[in-house]
């Protein structure tokens, strides 16, 4: 009857998280797949701690020693948890996730070990299960370390560009596939140990050769790749629930990874091998001269203005600009200006960082729009506002030889008049200078994004007399 209720509730887990990944899929229903997700997530933890126990009771093996090391542990991870979640801002989400895929890579080489050195199975399907789960997690774990210092600033954003580091790859995964039919043959530890290390290598390896720009990418891959060693976790350990949500994520991962690749038009192939990268570095020298407006002018603008476009990056969530967006949205509106958002797929430096800002703030789903939706509208535009934007917006993803040579972006310079709030002239995430600032119907307004906005919405009712 209790392992009746124990794979019942794994059942239940697994279609909460399904219904979890349905309400994440639209604005509307998110707090809802939110929702579904944590409740499958306390019954997996209910379940898995029922399953404990029957075991326990079944061969008459109640450790009491094991129990308490199992709850000491989940009660120091909910703390962290709690603690993480309570401080991180918008803005560190990214590296905070990436953090999270490491700690599963890293649980899927221990289980990987634990079960090898246990040697419950000594079949050929269960080694080779431990191999490929010890093996992506290995890769997992430095990968989004990796991923992690970049995003922080722990380490330079620009790809590590080692002399044939393809052919470095394509050795590596060759002795590994070879390690792999030793270890499935022998069962030793060593093949296991050597595979580890050159895993842990090729994580570093391929996430370091992938340039800034296209990190947001790599995040939705790496997470990917955590579901997939999760699944393994779950073959090793015979666990359904493991099993389900690891190939739910894993799958999601991918797909998720494949859209964003179409969208910038990279090859979803060079992601899995790292790539990216390849293009030459630009400098990022000043290419003429750029004006600069006062809050006065950018609001006069607004104020004569009939259709409005704000295009967010990364600089308005490091500034928590999104709430004084949506009043000065709401300003826009009430003089009877058209206000449109355009978010580029990889606008800030995760899949969907600016539609989480701007629904934070209540700015309406309708007036959010993606790149492919609104590119077209541009020319139509009176003011363009590029608040903290710069990869997204840059021309030179039209010239060849530039790293973001081909990645489609927001056409705003189609527009009567751009407005680039910005603190300076630096080069944006991916090192490359941006030839929009320079253009003749550009203006430079300055400062700190939050109080920029601040400024022009007390501005903006003197002006509005249109």
């Amino acid at each position: 009857m209790l392992q009746n209720f124990i794979d019942a509730t794994f059942i239940f887990s697994g279609i909460m998280f399904i219904l979890a990944l349905a309400g994440l899929s639209k604005h509307e229903t998110a707090k809802k797949g939110n929702a579904f997700g944590i409740l499958g997530m306390i019954f997996a933890v209910v379940a898995t701690n029922f399953a404990i126990a029957y075991t326990d009771i079944v061969e008459s093996n109640i450790q009491l020693g094991s129990a308490a090391a199992l709850y000491v542990a989940m009660a120091i991870g909910a703390m962290i948890g709690i603690w993480k979640a309570r401080k991180v801002e918008m803005t560190g989400m990214p590296e905070l996730i990436a953090l999270l895929h490491s700690f599963v890579g890293a649980a899927a080489v221990l289980v990987g070990y634990n079960v090898h050195l246990l040697a419950e199975h000594t079949d050929l399907l269960h080694a080779l299960e431990v191999y490929l789960g010890v093996l992506i997690g290995a890769v997992t774990f430095t990968g989004s370390l990796v991923a992690w210092g970049k995003l922080n600033g722990k380490m330079n954003s620009k790809p590590l560009t080692l002399p044939g580091r393809h052919w470095l790859n394509l050795a590596t995964v060759v002795v590994m596939v070879v390690l792999g039919f030793w270890y499935c043959m022998s069962g030793s530890i060593i093949p296991l140990a050597i595979m580890t290390v050159l895993s842990l290598w090729l994580g570093f390896h391929l996430v370091a050769a992938i340039g800034g720009a296209d990190m947001p990418v790599v995040i939705s891959m790496l997470n990917s790749y955590s579901g997939w060693a999760a699944a393994a976790s779950g073959f090793m350990l015979d666990m359904t629930v493991l099993i389900i949500t690891g190939a739910l994520v894993g799958a999601s991962g991918a797909i998720l990874s494949y859209i964003m690749c179409r969208a910038m038009n990279r090859s979803f192939v060079s992601v899995i091998l790292g790539g990216f990268g390849d293009a030459p570095v630009a400098e990022s020298g000043e290419m003429g001269e750029y004006r600069e407006a006062s809050a006065e002018e950018v609001a006069q603008m607004l104020a004569d203005a009939s259709k409005v476009i704000i295009a967010p990056g990364y600089g308005m969530a490091v500034a928590q600009a999104q709430y004084p967006v949506a009043e000065l949205t709401q300003r826009l509106e009430a003089q009877g200006t058209t206000v449109h958002f355009a978010i580029h797929p990889v606008a800030g430096r995760l899949p969907g960082h600016m539609n989480v800002l701007l629904a934070e703030a209540k700015v309406p789903y309708d007036i959010v729009f993606e790149m492919d939706e609104i590119n077209d509208d541009f020319a139509d535009a009176d003011v363009v506002l590029v608040i903290g934007a710069n990869d997204t917006v840059n021309p030179a993803a039209n010239e060849p030889g530039s790293p973001i040579s081909g990645m489609p972006v927001l056409r705003v310079w189609e527009a009567k008049h751009v407005v680039v709030f910005k603190r300076s002239m630096s080069a944006g995430y991916a090192g490359v200078q941006n030839p929009l600032f320079f253009l003749d119907n550009s203006v430079m307004y300055f400062g700190d994004a939050k109080a920029s906005v601040n400024n022009l919405v007390a501005a903006l009712p003197a002006s509005a007399t249109r």
